[in-house]
């Protein structure tokens, strides 16, 4: 299935866990400390680098980039970390995320509350993930380096839904959904 952002609970209503789809359009990199400043943000009042409604959020921070190219590559970051810091974002309106590993049982509620998704990258995908990637701009937190928030233009990157918007999570029947995923 293929799909392009902004995500919607509309469109993500359609997904089961275990799915795989391609997602291209914009989506916005981010991982602890952007997280941690974009809470404090929120909490503060004050505008944020981007537009949670509806948009994804990759956890990843790429390698330099070589010259001539658009990014480093960029593979998934464990998701628990960001697992304290994600419920704000997902109450302003945050529909998807992408990482690797699984998520705590509070926030898998909060995405089935908010009807959000959580998606998985395939493993080993760090070079592949920057073959779909058609644009990469620093948006904010320059300072962070590697870890600065990026928005990223996507080109058909395959991922598998790990958590659906029911709060069905490819962990709970990894035998299942492996067998699917093979097919």
């Amino acid at each position: 299935m293929k799909l392009t952002t902004p995500l919607t609970s509309d469109k993500l209503s359609s997904l089961s866990a275990g799915d795989i789809i391609e997602l291209s359009g914009t989506i916005y990199t981010g991982r602890d400390l952007a997280h941690k400043r974009i809470v404090d943000a929120i909490n503060a009042k004050q505008t944020l680098p981007f537009p949670l409604t509806d948009s994804t959020i990759f956890y990843t921070g790429p390698t330099p980039t070589k010259p001539g190219d658009i990014i480093g590559s960029c593979g998934p970051t464990t998701s628990y970390r960001m697992d304290d810091l994600t419920i704000p974002l997902l109450d302003q309106g945050l529909k998807a995320m992408i990482g690797k590993g699984q998520r705590s049982k509070k926030v898998i509620n909060a995405i089935k509350e908010h009807k959000a998704t959580y998606f998985i990258a395939i493993g080993g995908v760090a070079a592949q993930t920057s073959e779909a990637i058609s644009k990469a701009v620093i948006i904010a937190y320059e300072d962070l380096g590697t870890e600065a928030i990026r928005q990223l233009e996507l080109n058909n990157l395959k991922l598998i839904v790990a958590v659906d918007s029911n709060g069905n999570t490819v962990f709970d029947n990894y035998k299942q959904y492996a067998r699917k995923t093979n097919e």
